[in-house]
């Protein structure tokens, strides 16, 4: 802590689609304070409308991918909604998250929060929201967004339960869209 101020480290990669494959590159979060500053970064990286990808990674606490396709929405997915809360950059995301489901007052879950085990787990879950501010902790976001890319959402949400190693867990996302050596290259 260098006065007052945290030092975490953060890992941050922008993967755009290109008719030739994916091009990855290492970004800084550096003047990022908004999701909309997020999307913006994305999207210059873009070619045309096509899909861009943003790995967030912190020092194997939790890791975020955001997923811009041209002007939509984007579309984010936190490994760990509470740890990222905790975070610059993460609480940008779950705040996000945490404010779209408040908008639909929770009504579709699965898009949401990984679906619950059993009942026990929900009551665990429940108390353990409310400790962290309402963000849950676990898998938060849309498990959805890298299917047509063809990581479906079970191994995504594999990736991102108890015990997986954020790190890890982006390295192994990279090599099934194709582009884990090059993403490798620039971590």
């Amino acid at each position: 802590m260098i006065l007052g101020v945290s030092l975490v480290a953060y890992f941050a990669a922008v993967l755009a689609r290109t008719e030739d494959g994916w091009d990855v590159s290492e970004t800084e979060l550096d003047d990022v304070e908004t999701l909309a500053d997020l999307a913006d970064l994305a999207r210059e990286a873009a070619q045309d409308d096509d899909s861009v990808l943003v790995f967030i990674e912190q020092e194997d606490v939790w890791f975020a991918i955001v997923r811009v396709d041209g002007e939509e929405d984007p579309r984010i997915f936190v490994s760990d909604g509470a740890a990222a809360a905790r975070s610059s950059y993460g609480s940008v995301l779950t705040d996000e998250l945490v404010d779209q489901a408040g908008e639909s007052e929770f009504g579709d879950l699965d898009n949401l929060v990984a679906e619950l085990e059993d009942e026990a787990a929900a009551e665990q879950e429940d108390e353990e929201e409310d400790a962290h501010g309402g963000v849950p902790v676990g898998p938060l976001g849309d498990a959805h967004l890298l299917t047509e890319f063809g990581l479906p959402s079970e191994e995504l949400l594999a990736l991102s339960g108890e015990g997986a190693v954020p790190g890890d867990a982006l390295e192994e996302i990279a090599e099934a869209l194709g582009c884990g050596e090059i993403l490798e290259a620039v971590r």
